[in-house]
């Protein structure tokens, strides 16, 4: 989860800056935190010895689960009391209440799209036999539980579009079951496949069963700490028991593998991609399904490089690869021939990075970032550019998904004034059209949205996206959030948000930050802020929060700084180095203990981007930055509230856990610090995907709450 989360408007109207005084409003007496032993705990690093006093944490005990019961008591004491929570909590539910919608799939002749009325807890999922027919419910996640946190995952449908396999996960965990439903008469089959992580359902082309991957159930139950690992890809048969699924492929020798399958469009190949957690790059594999007993083929096996299949004519296939060109390009490799001498350029590498690339009706949409935002031309399969869709200003563009025989796809823009519309783009006059656009509460015409570039610590320009009222005054004065990711290639690129949408209304400044270590500018950015360079994505997201103070735009005192996940630790990172720099500081989902991160669930599979405690550099450098760990004496650290869920198995919650004992702990010791150091524990909540819209407006408002108490910001 990298997308922000933002409190709205907290009453009917707040002064042009959004607050009343200038300053920063804390509270007169430090708060008393619940009681956390410490343990004499301590590993030996290549030769350092580092202490884990809060290492109990990591297992849900009797005792851990009565602390975090004591912390959630603390934290809903704190945001309740707030006056302006109402207000805020009503204003965003009010900004969220609209019409969205899903891009359609092409199901046989119907079409398949989502559809959400603006308050429901899970979008519902609709089938209609023409784009401008009459819809009728094919799923409806909200029936699954009283809570809305059984949310619907991926869908596939059969070329003939008689059946779809879907999957579901509960309580926001990454574990999900695949299960069959019938698109006729939306009745659902016999057939249930478990132990589902990081995989769709991918049918064979006539239609007869599905490619999936999973992990073995975890031995000892604990399905949301223990390590997983061995991914497996399976062949169910539709009609017929998990039990007797086939094993296509695995690895026993890279237990840190993942395995996923897909199926080219004509049928004939079935396509293995293999990524490792101890690389960013991939491998891909290949099997010729028209011949039985036809071997599995290692196309890619160097982990050099990323390669993406986007489809083929024969035996010719078109990948999409940053191979020596890091902002990526797109071959077409004879695989009969496929000696990297005979490979055809068909898209050179440009200025701008290849973020995505598809094939639909013989022709390539490529979807470039242009500083950051999106930018898509068409060219046809020889390599020629055709024609570039016409896109609606600052945004970004999503979808252009179809098969090769279809004539048209649908995609969707979204900007930070600019909610989500759908359109349907026809391949052979080259116009699109709209097919769905919401009508908000939220007036954009109000906002504008500039680029901006700070200059970090090494002299590397950093854009910013800065979003805020019309005529706002550059008085040092404005509520400013500074939103930031930097890892995984992830670019972060302009998105409507209901609740950034209230941040805005409340007169606050909004700002995206596109660190090193994202995939804003290609694989040179992303390698910028990873593995050893790390600490450059720490460096220019305080470049940021420095340029905006130093232009006027806000003061430290009204900087909050916020992200989930790789964000959370960017948050916990900063918040450490210099804590003097912010007023508030949310780190939600974050990996915070460094240097235990990947003997938790899928951790493994961050190595990749981060290094390893395992290797004596990268552990120099993870000590150095891990927030867990440089908590230090004697610091009054700016107010925070830590946010997490306790079905996360993606990011262990104990990270959260640990970094808000030692935050507590050294706090407390402060004289006269009065900063606030909360954990909010969401029950039944994960990562962030599938969480209810009630949760979600719940979550933001106790964060923006927050924020508005600290930093003083009254209603009229």
């Amino acid at each position: 989860m990298h997308r922000p989360l933002l409190a709205s408007l907290v009453a009917a109207a707040l002064t042009a800056s959004g607050c009343a005084s200038p300053q920063a409003a804390t509270p007169s007496a430090p708060l008393a935190y619940p009681p956390a032993k410490t343990v004499d705990v301590t590993d030996n690093y290549h030769g350092t010895v580092v202490a884990d006093p809060y290492r109990w944490l990591e297992e849900y005990s009797d005792e851990t689960n009565s602390w975090i019961d004591q912390q959630e008591a603390l934290a809903r004491a704190y945001l309740d009391a707030i006056p302006q929570r109402s207000a805020i909590r009503s204003k965003l539910e009010a900004l969220w209440n609209y019409e969205r919608f899903g891009m359609p799939e092409k199901a046989g002749s119907r079409y398949i799209y989502s559809r959400n009325d603006g308050l429901q807890n899970q979008s519902v999922v609709y089938v209609t036999d023409s784009l401008n027919g009459e819809p009728r419910v094919f799923i409806d996640p909200n029936t699954l539980s009283k809570d809305g946190t059984v949310a619907l995952g991926t869908i596939s449908v059969t070329d003939d579009g008689k059946y779809a396999a879907y999957s579901v996960a509960e309580a926001g965990s990454d574990w999900n079951i695949i299960k069959v439903r019938d698109v006729a008469t939306g009745k659902d089959l016999s057939d249930l496949v478990e132990w589902v992580k990081f995989s769709g359902a991918t049918w064979s082309k006539d239609g007869s069963g599905f490619y999936y991957s999973r992990f073995d159930a975890p031995a000892d139950g604990n399905k949301l700490k223990a390590v997983n690992e061995f991914h497996k890809i399976y062949w169910h048969k539709l009609g017929t028991p998990q039990s007797q699924d086939v094993l296509v492929y695995d690895r026993k020798d890279q237990p840190r593998w993942y395995l996923g399958a897909g199926v080219s469009d004509d049928g004939r190949w079935l396509i293995i991609g293999i990524e490792s957690g101890d690389s960013v790059n991939n491998a891909m594999a290949y099997r010729d399904l028209s011949k039985p007993e036809a071997p599995l083929v290692e196309l890619f096996n160097k982990f050099d490089a990323k390669y993406n299949f986007l489809g083929n004519d024969a035996t010719t296939f078109y990948v999409q690869s940053d191979l020596d060109a890091p902002r990526g390009r797109v071959w077409a490799i004879d695989v009969a021939k496929p000696e990297r001498a005979n490979w055809r350029e068909v898209v050179p590498q440009t200025k701008d990075a290849l973020s995505s690339a598809t094939i639909v009706g013989d022709r390539l949409f490529c979807n470039y970032l242009q500083d950051a935002k999106s930018v898509v031309h068409i060219y046809s399969l020889d390599g020629k550019k055709t024609s570039e869709v016409p896109l609606p200003g600052i945004c970004t563009a999503t979808g252009f998904a179809g098969k090769r025989t279809e004539r048209e796809t649908f995609f969707a823009t979204s900007g930070y004034t600019l909610p989500p519309s759908v359109y349907r783009y026809d391949l052979a006059s080259g116009k699109a059209e709209v097919f769905k656009a919401p009508k908000t509460p939220f007036d954009g015409s109000q906002y504008e949205t500039k680029q901006a570039f700070a200059t970090s610590k090494d002299g590397t320009k950093i854009p910013m996206f800065i979003t805020h009222r019309k005529g706002m005054k550059l008085d040092g004065n404005n509520p400013t959030m500074l939103y930031g990711y930097g890892g995984f290639n992830i670019p972060l690129t302009p998105a409507f948000s209901p609740v950034k949408c209230g941040w805005l209304e409340m007169g606050g400044v909004w700002v995206d930050a596109n660190l090193r270590g994202g995939g804003e500018y290609g694989e040179e950015w992303h390698r910028g802020g990873m593995r050893l360079t790390k600490q450059n994505t720490f460096d220019d997201c305080i470049a940021c929060g420095e340029w905006l103070v130093a232009n006027k735009f806000t003061t430290s005192k009204r900087l909050a700084v916020q992200g989930g996940s790789n964000g959370g630790l960017l948050v916990g990172a900063v918040m450490t180095q210099r804590p003097d720099l912010w007023g508030a500081c949310l780190p939600a989902v974050g990996v915070l203990d460094m240097l235990r991160f990947q003997k938790f669930t899928i951790g493994w599979g961050w190595v990749g981007d981060y290094g390893s405690s395992d290797n004596p550099e990268e552990f120099k450098v993870l000590y150095g930055f891990s927030p867990y760990h440089n908590v230090k004496k004697g610091v009054c650290y700016p107010p925070t509230l830590i946010t997490t869920g306790d079905h996360d198995d993606r990011v262990y919650p104990a990270h959260s856990f640990k970094f808000a004992a030692a935050m507590q702990a050294e706090q407390a010791k402060v004289a006269g610090c009065t900063s606030p150091i909360l954990l909010r524990v969401e029950k039944r909540a994960g990562h962030g995907a599938g969480k209810p819209t009630s949760k979600r407006i719940e979550e933001a408002a106790d964060m923006y709450a927050f924020v508005a108490k600290i930093f003083g910001m009254e209603a009229k």
